[in-house]
């Protein structure tokens, strides 16, 4: 059966062309433009805008993470670090139709004691969060979250020189990571300075094991000297912007420019550690209507680890490198409902992301391929990011033109992964 998206505007994930209907057939876009054939299920898009499915290039999720993505047309999330590998994928998500595709690195090259260590409990107790999600999962699906707590608060793996990273990601990529993340954070801006960092020489090992295996390799960095130092061991992406702005951003911004590194910015995120919570989000209807009273406190809460950072300098930082022609992806870093990692929510972040990104001098457009084509380009997902003929049938319908007001996208009226409704009302 073919369905057919008539009256829309679309934006096909590069700019907004001339046609005004989609047509999908089974997982895909078989035509953008033509014909209309007589027996297609017609769905009329006046006045509104259709989008390829948004992605978001930085969590760390679940299947409640994933469910909540969907809602706000997030047809896909990229975990940097956590357990939906494609081993992860095949075991804890089969046969769980209504969540976000998911993509995972796996878990960090970190030093032991090293990030993200000073954000976790250190008794191993299942946080209160957990346990409630419990409660609504069946006796299978509760032994599987049991167990996968019980083996990520195990012993955390020696790492502490070339060899170990190497052996280290070798078992990332055959538990099917689909790209390797590695940390350097010294702890300064998340209010836990002297964090064990590893060498330049470790560093380098684990990314060029990544790139032995073919995968791409991305750092989480938070300051300008922990970004040049993972351009200097060859990372292809740059998990966070440096929050700092140093006399040398103008050099860091052309090492990164010259190396043909992406940046996904993760402004959401910086603004919480600089003390400013998500609560105008929150308190937009079309955000409170579909969140739990947890993701509400958590949206209007915040990091404040770094209050003397600005988001001026923010702005200033990913506008230089976007005019460096560095590509800017669409990420947010969310993880759990936790006030403490407060101002983010799995889906809500993405359309916040956007629109702080306009706020720092993007065009709406140029926001939208953030959050659309150029992730999907970077991370080889070729089948999706694009409204191209071909492509999986990942689609959002809004109402009115994010195109012009990129508020629009939360919006959404309906969305569409692998061709199925997923917002249809009964």
């Amino acid at each position: 059966m073919i369905t057919a998206i008539t009256n829309a505007r679309i934006f096909d994930g590069e700019k907004v062309i001339g046609a005004e209907t989609v047509l999908i057939e089974g997982e895909k876009i078989i035509s953008v433009g033509g014909e209309i054939p007589e027996d297609a299920i017609i769905i009329d898009a006046e006045g509104g805008t259709l989008l390829p499915g948004l992605i978001d290039a930085h969590v760390h999720t679940s299947v409640e993470g994933l469910r909540d993505a969907l809602q706000f047309g997030v047809t896909t999330e990229l975990e940097m670090m956590g357990g939906f590998t494609k081993n992860g994928r095949e075991t804890q998500l089969k046969g769980i139709e209504d969540i976000a595709d998911v993509r995972s690195a796996g878990m960090g090259v970190t030093p032991p004691g090293g990030h993200p260590d000073e954000l976790m409990p250190g008794d191993g107790e299942i946080p209160d969060f957990v346990l409630k999600e419990l409660e609504k999962m069946s006796e299978e699906d509760r032994n599987a979250l049991l167990a996968a707590h019980a083996h990520d608060h195990g012993e955390a793996p020696s790492l502490s020189t070339p060899d170990e990273a190497i052996t280290f990601v070798g078992d990332q990529v055959r538990d099917g990571a689909d790209y390797i993340k590695i940390m350097i954070e010294e702890g300064t801006v998340l209010a836990a300075p002297g964090l064990p960092v590893l060498s330049q020489d470790i560093l380098r090992a684990a990314v060029e094991e990544a790139h032995r295996h073919h995968k791409i390799a991305i750092a989480h960095v938070l300051t300008a000297e922990s970004s040049r130092q993972a351009i200097e061991v060859g990372v292809e992406g740059l998990a966070h912007l440096f929050i700092d702005r140093p006399e040398t951003t103008p050099e860091l911004v052309r090492m990164i420019a010259e190396a043909g590194a992406f940046v996904t910015p993760c402004l959401v995120l910086n603004s919480s550690i600089i003390g400013k919570p998500a609560s105008e989000i929150a308190e937009d209807p079309r955000v409170s209507s579909k969140l739990s009273p947890e993701w509400i406190d958590t949206l209007n809460a915040s990091f404040n680890t770094y209050p003397q950072g600005s988001m001026e300098d923010n702005y200033r930082n990913v506008m230089d490198l976007h005019h460096a022609g560095v590509d800017i992806l669409v990420g947010t870093d969310v993880s759990v409902p936790v006030p403490t990692l407060g101002g983010l929510a799995h889906g809500v972040s993405v359309h916040h992301e956007m629109q702080l990104l306009v706020e720092a001098g993007f065009t709406p457009v140029e926001a939208l391929q953030s959050a659309t084509s150029k992730t999907a380009r970077r991370f080889g997902l070729d089948d999706r990011g694009r409204i191209v003929e071909g492509a999986r049938a990942d689609l959002v319908w809004v109402d009115g033109d994010p195109t012009t007001h990129i508020s629009d996208t939360l919006s959404v009226r309906e969305v569409w992964q692998r061709g199925i409704q997923k917002l249809a009302k009964a």
